[in-house]
């Protein structure tokens, strides 16, 4: 069977070259007669992996030695708790910006352990589009700001990186790690499930400044304090071991092809290509503001939901998978992370031209 196109919001597709990787050495890893899933973490021929996925990913986002990365699990989900609880210092406060379904979620989560703000939302425009955030926004006693950098669900991304001043921003990368250069600098941590452009889902990888560590109270339990997993290089108990060797072929093969200024031209050209088309046409509707469009999710609707329904089936069957947008809000959403190739986006924007052809809508 050949391989389809797949826009799945997360897992998502891999780079082929990365998989043929794993499977020329899924029996046996580099002549030790096992493959990486069966390996002891502990053992002399895991501990290059994880040190390599590290050295890699630092090379690739320029991560200053004052910052630890850590591979830790429970996606990152597990983080809108684990930074409250390592973060929240003597104010006991912290400041959210609300743009969409996940950073409502880590907001709600985080209310559990101390004096929570919303700092900005742009919930009232249905999240459309992100929130203009102003310095004067944030509380200056915040232990931290925590934002969502990408919104997955409905499309958009920050073209901005928020001013906090001398409070530490925290950044939800999931959706758009890696996906270009970011100025690791700016943030007091960032961290991202690593099913969207790192890895298969497992493992979640957090970036932490070094003097944000050690705030953790007694009650914060073991697996869930970063300076304990920092001290531990992210061995405290058994890592995803096979997710983070993924990680690291992902990282090798990103560095291959030019580093996070190239994948950054890639995707660029890819979003440009489908945005183009959505703008140059009146059958779809790209209901984003235009300013905080996603380079990683493009969401889309016919105005019609029985139009969509048909659309997502269709596409389906003709190779272009997972283009049903999320539950939440319907329509269709095309996830075109960094191993979506070229040819992945063109034969969407021809399919959505054919279906335009053979399916007016009811007004037309």
């Amino acid at each position: 069977m050949e391989r389809v196109f797949n826009f799945s919001a997360g897992p998502s597709m891999l780079p082929l070259e990365v998989l043929e990787k794993a499977k020329a050495d899924l029996l046996n890893y580099q002549g030790t007669g096992m493959s990486v899933m069966e390996m002891s973490h502990r053992s002399p021929d895991y501990e290059p992996i994880i040190k390599g996925a590290e050295a890699a990913l630092r090379r690739l986002m320029n991560i200053p030695e004052n910052y630890k990365v850590l591979f830790l699990q429970g996606g990152a989900s597990l983080q809108f708790a684990m930074v409250p609880l390592n973060l929240l210092s003597d104010h006991k406060c912290a400041d959210y910006i609300v743009s969409g379904q996940f950073s409502k979620k880590a907001y709600q989560e985080a209310k559990k352990y101390g004096d929570m703000a919303c700092a900005a939302s742009s919930a009232g425009a249905g999240f459309t589009a992100v929130p203009e955030v102003k310095p004067s926004d944030i509380r200056p006693d915040a232990d931290y700001v925590h934002m969502c950098f990408n919104n997955t669900i409905y499309g958009t991304k920050f073209y901005y990186i928020p001013e906090t001043g001398n409070v530490p921003l925290v950044a939800d990368m999931s959706s758009c790690i890696c996906s270009e250069p970011v100025d690791v600098k700016k943030f007091g941590l960032i961290y991202a499930g690593a099913q969207k452009n790192i890895a298969p889902a497992g493992v979640t990888i957090v970036i932490v400044r070094d003097d944000l560590l050690g705030h953790a109270g007694e009650t914060v339990p073991a697996m869930m304090d970063y300076k304990l997993m920092a001290d531990n290089d992210s061995m405290y108990n058994t890592p995803p071991c096979w997710c983070i060797y993924m990680a690291k072929l992902v990282f090798e093969w990103l560095e291959s092809i030019g580093g996070l200024e190239e994948i950054k031209r890639r995707n660029e050209y890819k979003a440009a290509l489908l945005y183009d088309y959505l703008d140059s046409q009146d059958y779809f509707i790209a209901p984003v503001d235009k300013k905080s469009r996603s380079m990683m999710n493009v969401v889309f609707v016919t105005g019609e939901e029985e139009l969509d329904k048909k659309f997502a089936k269709e596409a389906s069957a003709a190779g272009l998978k997972n283009l049903k947008g999320h539950r939440s809000v319907g329509g269709m959403r095309a996830s075109i992370y960094n191993a979506m190739p070229v040819e992945g986006v063109e034969a969407l924007i021809k399919f959505m031209k054919e279906f335009a052809e053979k399916n007016p809508k009811s007004a037309q």
